[in-house]
């Protein structure tokens, strides 16, 4: 597992980037939830200014063939017949029909998002940190080994195999230790 789990950090880094570009990126989850409150409050505004230009369509279509209604515009206005008198009252003006509101103009707000060049530099910032944390303690467990063995004296001896087990075991040893190769028998004289 000694390479293999530096693979780890890559696929955590393409893990953030995913996360990341789905819920806050430019077509992500809330980019999308932004645009479609504006899709619904611009669908509102329609449905009002199609109402308003139904008012609108009646009104004209009675003007143009009403000819009372055109005579009530018109005392609305100021305006009378011939054997009609008027008489006007001081402070009174603001009784007169409020003009009809020809709607109003909404536009739809830009949604806020994370630029992807944003969440690449994130991905890559994370990715690099989990590398680091992972590389760290066999950086410093190596370390460690290479500053022990430096200090660790070796032995310094003329002969090094007289505390050396394996040498002991040796032939080589055996021939310089004994002539015949073997230890002598047990309760006999060298």
């Amino acid at each position: 597992m000694g390479s293999v789990k530096y693979l780890i950090p890559i696929w955590v880094g393409i893990f953030v980037y995913t996360l990341f570009s789905v819920l806050r990126g430019p077509v992500g989850v809330s980019a999308y939830n932004q645009l479609r409150r504006e899709h619904d409050k611009l669908s509102e505004n329609m449905e009002a200014l199609k109402q308003i230009n139904k008012e609108l369509e009646s009104t004209k279509d009675a003007l143009m063939y009403d000819k009372e209604t055109i005579t009530i515009y018109a005392r609305d206005l100021g305006y009378s017949t011939g054997n009609e008198r008027f008489i006007r009252i001081v402070g009174l003006e603001g009784t007169r029909k409020p003009h009809i509101d020809a709607g109003e103009l909404i536009t739809a707000a830009q949604p806020r998002y994370i630029s992807d060049i944003t969440i690449k530099i994130v991905a890559f910032s994370i990715g690099a940190g989990f590398l680091l944390c992972m590389w760290l303690p066999d950086f410093l467990e190596n370390k460690h080994k290479r500053h022990r063995n430096k200090k660790t004296p070796r032995p310094h001896s003329e002969e090094p195999w007289e505390k050396d087990p394996q040498a002991e075991a040796s032939a080589f040893y055996r021939r310089e230790q004994y002539p015949s190769g073997y230890p002598p028998a047990p309760g006999s004289s060298f």
